[in-house]
């Protein structure tokens, strides 16, 4: 069963077949990506699915190489998929950790294809000493027991060489097939980098254009800000306008008040001439009273004076009084007395 053994997400290209220079997405967005190892065939192979299309099945040999195109971008040739995919990853350390893995893998598959090839070479020489081991015994003894078994040895040897031999054929037709996809993707690399090359020109003008176009944009926002500005002080001065129509709106009413007050300024005018003659009047009233308030304050003045004197000539009238009275009753005393002698 295969099992993975490392996932992550990136963005899937293949190389253009036609123009061997050009990416194609493979996807729309982001997929899954993932190394998967085969127990039982002892490979390994990356292997990626978007939705239900598989857009990488791609198993690694020791010959395979990862190559890091940017910060964010790598690619590697697939011989038997005669194609190139390219992997767009999110951070240049999900890149650096993808890389890590398809190296270790690769040394994997390279050990796992070496203890192959030991154990084809060992039981070809086994089976070659079994059938040399074997002849000789035929020679030295027709006859006995153990021929028959040394004979069916020999012949499952000899089946075991013949298998040997056809799987020995078969990597070399492997090997030589690898090694003409390895020169024809070695040209696919190099037309590759000549299309970075390419690229990065391409990048480069695009990045002038960017910076005359971010320039352009500042300028723009630049002269939007002086617009808004102009904006700014029109609204002010528009709200100024507004609040003097209001003021000469008031001014005018007050106006109209005004003219309608001066309407009726003659009649006020000849009401205020009548209060004033009612005034005058009146002041003249009242000088004349305070004229006949000062004649009775001096009137009054002479009456207390006139009391006062009255009052000092009263006490001394009475005190005359009194004393013709004490005469009185002394001559009543004294004709009592003369009566009584009498």
């Amino acid at each position: 069963m295969e099992q993975p053994i490392f996932t992550t997400r990136a963005h899937v290209f293949q190389i253009d077949p036609s123009t061997k220079k050009n990416w194609v997405p493979a996807s729309k967005q982001a997929v899954t990506v993932s190394y998967f190892y085969d127990v039982t065939r002892n490979s390994y192979r990356i292997i990626s699915v978007d939705g239900a299309k598989v857009i990488i099945n791609s198993t690694i040999t020791p010959n395979m190489t990862f190559t890091k195109t940017s910060q964010k971008f790598g690619q590697w040739a697939d011989s038997r998929a005669n194609t190139v995919f390219g992997l767009g990853f999110s951070s240049e350390q999900q890149l650096t950790k993808f890389a890590e893995k398809f190296q270790e893998v690769k040394e994997a598959a390279k050990l796992a294809r070496d203890k192959s090839q030991e154990k084809i070479e060992t039981s070809s020489n086994h089976s070659q000493a079994s059938s040399i081991n074997g002849t000789d015994d035929e020679k030295a003894s027709h006859a006995g027991p153990a021929d028959t078994h040394l004979k069916s040895e020999n012949d499952k040897l000899k089946i075991a060489l013949t298998q040997s031999a056809a799987n020995v054929k078969k990597w070399e037709i492997e090997l030589q097939t690898l090694r003409e996809s390895n020169a024809r993707l070695t040209t696919a690399l190099q037309e590759s980098a000549a299309s970075v090359e390419q690229w990065k020109r391409q990048f480069s003008i695009c990045r002038d254009e960017n910076d005359r176009l971010r320039n352009k944009i500042d300028e723009l926002e630049e002269q939007c800000g002086e617009i808004n500005r102009e904006k700014e002080k029109n609204s002010q001065l528009k709200r100024r306008i507004e609040e003097l129509e209001a003021e000469l709106r008031e001014k005018e009413t007050e106006l109209k008040d005004l003219r309608k007050q001066s309407e009726i300024i003659p009649q006020l005018m000849s009401e205020c001439e009548y209060v004033s003659e009612k005034l005058e009047a009146a002041e003249r009233d009242n000088q004349n009273l305070e004229d006949k308030v000062r004649s009775l304050k001096t009137d009054i003045e002479e009456s207390k004076y006139r009391q006062r004197h009255l009052k000092v000539e009263l006490k001394s009238f009475l005190e005359v009084l009194d004393g013709k009275i004490d005469d009185l009753h002394d001559f009543r005393r004294g004709l009592s007395q003369l009566g009584a002698d009498n």
